[in-house]
């Protein structure tokens, strides 16, 4: 069974960001949303683009903030106590670091690992980390010190297909969590990139 109730893909707003590594979570909610033909329409009250669809059974939420990266907050807490969704019961796609280009994988809690939109969103959740991440991997410079550079760059394209490609693997498997269990869903998920010959257990 699911309890997702809201699905929250991060970026930073403008065209000038669209293509950029930080807003590979809003690619995601993108690109679920074309999946069942629904447009995220803008809501100002909650500072973001939003849609609904029905998953199975589920009526599910879906979020882009309008803020920048480092206030998605804002609007994530806006959309929760409106509807009085708990942290547990939101999903956040962001960007990951710490996992290559293809990879892309599911968690619960946790620590913001650095990322300013998950410690934006703990903090403005009253210090909750419950809520579930889907963590989909945009690679490193290697150099901490490029990193704003290189989340703020464009992928190469090869990067882009593979990050294009674990997305559509990701929504294949959020299908199955919500028509079956979640459990089903990550196994399927990460088993899928094992098959592609990706082992990473990041």
């Amino acid at each position: 069974m699911s309890c997702i109730k809201l699905i929250v893909g991060l970026a930073n707003p403008g065209e000038k960001y669209t293509t950029t590594r930080h807003n590979a979570g809003a690619w995601y909610v993108y690109m679920l949303a074309q999946h069942y033909n629904q447009i995220l329409i803008e809501e100002k009250k909650f500072f973001g683009y939003t849609a609904c669809l029905k998953i199975g059974t589920y009526d599910i939420r879906l979020l882009t903030p309008t803020t920048f990266m480092n206030h998605s907050g804002k609007s994530v807490a806006s959309m929760a106590m409106f509807y009085k969704i708990p942290a547990q019961e939101i999903l956040i796609a962001h960007d990951e670091l710490h996992l290559p280009p293809g990879v892309v994988k599911l968690k619960q809690n946790g620590s913001h690992g650095g990322h300013n939109g998950l410690k934006d969103i703990i903090k403005s959740l009253g210090n909750d980390a419950s809520f579930h991440r889907l963590r989909i991997g945009i690679g490193h410079p290697e150099n901490r010190n490029k990193v704003v550079e290189f989340v703020l760059g464009t992928p190469l394209e090869s990067e882009q297909q593979c990050i294009n490609n674990a997305i559509d693997r990701a929504i294949y498997c959020t299908e199955i969590w919500f028509k079956e269990n979640r459990l089903k869903g990550i196994n399927q998920l990460h088993s899928m990139q094992k098959n592609k010959g990706n082992t990473s257990n990041s």
